[in-house]
């Protein structure tokens, strides 16, 4: 099977960008070992690379800045977005006519699900979308677009969405059926061993976003009194965004009482994944959410996590084999935060997790697969 990935997210030399694109990365050379893969992700200039024996990399040309940042209401943006959508239409249907593509999947709906139509339409074959929460309670909200996102999705032979919840929003947005398919990185086999009494190392790994909720960590970090933090080791914070003012000047006030916490910016791959390994509990404070790249992350590594109740994760609460390792606040509040983190850190003993959680890139890419080939075999 050749199958065409589109993406907006992909590792390059830009900062930041590894840690986005790295599951992509992941993913598309998990497929490799089964499939010939081609890649079509933004870069300085439209070229051809050869990544692994079974995936070449196609870019198309993008600015530096994350495309994610380019606004369709700035006239400052205009040049880039009209040369980003035609190099990126160009290039998908290239690389689908390179390797005489059977699929197409985009990542994310858009705008790589217009560059997947488009050249599926051209070349008579099946395409897919992958949505994630950015597709769906950003672009989503904006009455015009909103329309385009329900056409290329409701086009779409089969489509995926990483969240429970995202399925269900998919899915009232299209009319269509959406299947859940979550995201994953593949991590190293190595790491500090969890520490199952205090004090402990808690981490943040994020956007320094208001939807992520790091404004809301720090103000629960500072409600702590010095007795809850002599149960912990470190809080690292790492990652960057436009509340990086904000994160630096409440980190400096936590800092001021001589508490132990660091302030870290942007992490490539190896980078976000020592991050993680060397952690106790992994911080997920957001106010909205689906089932974020990390929280797979740290089920895999199986490293506690303390999340707020929003998106997935109450169901995901419920399941067996992720209850242990999950702990919901009552509330995505700073004060729910700082009662929650106050209990975990005066825990008598924490559990042991051990073990890992599998690959979950490699049973993805399965699923995939096997979703492709059903749909063509039921379509005969």
């Amino acid at each position: 099977m050749n199958i065409v990935l589109v993406t907006t997210s992909f590792p390059t030399c830009l900062a930041g960008s590894e840690a986005a694109g790295s599951f992509v990365s992941d993913f598309a050379l998990e497929l490799a070992n089964s499939c010939e893969v081609a890649v079509v992700a933004p870069g300085s200039s439209e070229e051809i690379q050869q990544e692994h024996e079974g995936m070449r990399i196609f870019r198309y040309r993008a600015p530096r800045q994350p495309l994610s940042t380019l606004r369709p209401s700035n006239p400052v943006h205009w040049r880039a977005i009209a040369t980003t959508l035609w190099s990126g239409k160009r290039t998908t249907l290239h690389a689908a006519r390179e390797i005489d593509a059977d699929w197409i999947l985009a990542l994310w709906a858009l705008p790589s699900g217009y560059w997947a139509r488009n050249a599926a339409s051209r070349l008579n074959i099946p395409y897919a979308t992958w949505a994630l929460g950015s597709d769906i309670w950003s672009l989503g909200r904006l009455p015009v677009v909103r329309t385009l996102l329900a056409g290329v999705m409701a086009e779409a032979a089969v489509r995926f969405a990483d969240g429970y919840g995202l399925s269900d929003e998919v899915e009232k947005i299209c009319g269509r059926s959406c299947k859940f398919l979550p995201s994953a990185r593949q991590l190293p086999a190595c790491g500090l061993p969890l520490t199952h009494k205090p004090p402990y190392r808690l981490a943040f790994l994020g956007r320094w976003h208001p939807n992520k909720g790091i404004d809301l960590l720090l103000d629960a970090l500072d409600q702590l009194s010095d007795e809850d933090w002599s149960r912990i080791d470190m809080v690292r914070i790492a990652g960057g965004g436009p509340l990086e003012p904000l994160v630096q000047k409440k980190v400096e006030i936590i800092k001021r009482r001589g508490l132990p916490i660091l302030l870290e910016g942007y992490k490539d791959t190896l980078e976000a994944t020592e991050l993680l390994l060397w952690s106790d509990l992994v911080m997920i404070p957001s106010r909205i959410e689906s089932i974020p790249v990390l929280f797979s992350d740290a089920l895999q590594a199986r490293r506690r996590t303390m999340a707020t109740p929003v998106g997935d994760f109450p169901r995901l609460a419920t399941d067996p084999g992720i209850g242990n390792l999950l702990t919901l606040t009552k509330a995505a509040s700073a004060s729910s935060i700082a009662q929650t983190l106050r209990a975990l850190l005066h825990e008598q003993d924490w559990p042991a997790t051990g073990g890992r959680y599998g690959n979950p890139v490699s049973r993805a890419a399965r699923e995939l697969v096997t979703t492709f080939s059903s749909v063509v075999h039921d379509s005969r």
